[in-house]
């Protein structure tokens, strides 16, 4: 009767995982879909029927009802399989996530208006699908580099931080975004140089991020190899939140992987993974999470004695120490 129990649940097992393969290549397929008619019609005409409206905040809000769907398909799927999940812990990336959209949307305007600004500087101007395809690739090679800045450069980890201070990896982690929502410009704002209309890049951004959501669980594991070697999976992603040393500041990407296996970062994903800060932040308090490392930077600033020494802890690695004299 052992015999033939294991053996039915190992098939049981097998169904459902095929199923699970089935959905997941259906769900990519639409999604591939659904994203392509967004770019090439959608965003298009709602760009240019809503002139005075910021489509990135736009589509991020529109997008909300998939976010719940989302977090509650993958809630059952944790719950049916054993998995534990931190209430808590979810309800503070939510909030940050709220806070984060709140804040961004007058900023969102007053970034449109440095695009506008800078695409100005340029005589000519990308238009339909050439700008779009331009914005698409531009906005991702853009936040690898945004992305690696915000691991090495202390000031901009002091932000980041947010991001990486669950000790969970579930999709309600892909909304724990810091509050101080200005860093990405001085990374996007070169794009308008190319003369694309400030409003194609900040969708683009948007597009970015959306993608960035469904990567952020443990319910899918490695896909089709050649997707795994071109685009950011849950696999790379998993590999990116991970504080094992061998993880650290690995798989910058966004959307596409292949700047990471190009510029050294890119590592794949080996031993089980441990999420979180190498120093964990212990609180579910949101606000005190936004601050730490801010306050942190601040207390290592003032009380450093040579100017070069203050530098260093704004803009040098983090863990940086000045060396003894």
């Amino acid at each position: 009767m052992t015999g033939m129990k294991s053996t039915t649940e190992a098939w049981r097992e097998k169904f459902w995982a095929r199923r699970r393969t089935r959905f997941i290549m259906a769900s990519t397929v639409l999604l591939a879909g659904l994203s392509t008619a967004a770019v090439v019609v959608v965003i298009p005409r709602l760009a240019s029927a809503m002139s005075g409206m910021d489509v990135s905040t736009m589509l991020i809000w529109l997008a909300i009802p998939v976010f719940i769907v989302a977090v509650a398909a993958e809630f059952v799927y944790m719950k049916r399989h054993g998995k534990s999940y931190d209430y808590r812990d979810s309800a503070t990336s939510i909030a940050a996530g709220v806070g984060y959209q709140l804040l961004n949307i007058p900023w969102a305007l007053a970034e449109l208006a440095i695009f506008a600004a800078v695409s100005s500087l340029v005589p000519w101007q990308l238009e339909g699908w050439v700008a779009w395809a331009v914005a698409l690739v531009g906005v991702d090679f853009a936040y690898y580099w945004f992305h690696r800045a915000h691991h090495e450069i202390r000031v901009f980890w002091s932000v980041h931080l947010v991001h990486h201070s669950s000790e969970n990896f579930n999709l309600t982690t892909a909304l724990r975004t810091p509050w101080l929502v200005v860093t990405s410009l001085p990374f996007l704002a070169p794009l308008a140089l190319s003369g694309i209309d400030g409003k194609i890049i900040a969708a683009s951004y948007a597009i970015n991020l959306l993608y960035q959501f469904g990567i952020h669980t443990e319910a899918i594991d490695k896909l089709w190899a050649p997707v795994e070697f071109v685009f950011n999976t849950p696999s790379h992603h998993r590999v990116h939140h991970g504080s094992n040393t061998e993880y650290l500041d690995r798989n910058y990407g966004g959307v596409l992987i292949i700047w990471d296996r190009v510029f050294g970062s890119f590592e794949p994903e080996g031993e089980r993974v441990i999420y979180g800060l190498t120093e964990n932040v212990n609180t579910y308090n949101i606000a005190k999470i936004n601050a730490r490392e801010i306050v942190a930077i601040w207390q290592d600033v003032k009380n450093a004695t040579k100017f070069s020494d203050k530098l260093g802890f704004l803009f040098r690695g983090p863990g940086w120490q000045p060396q003894p004299t």
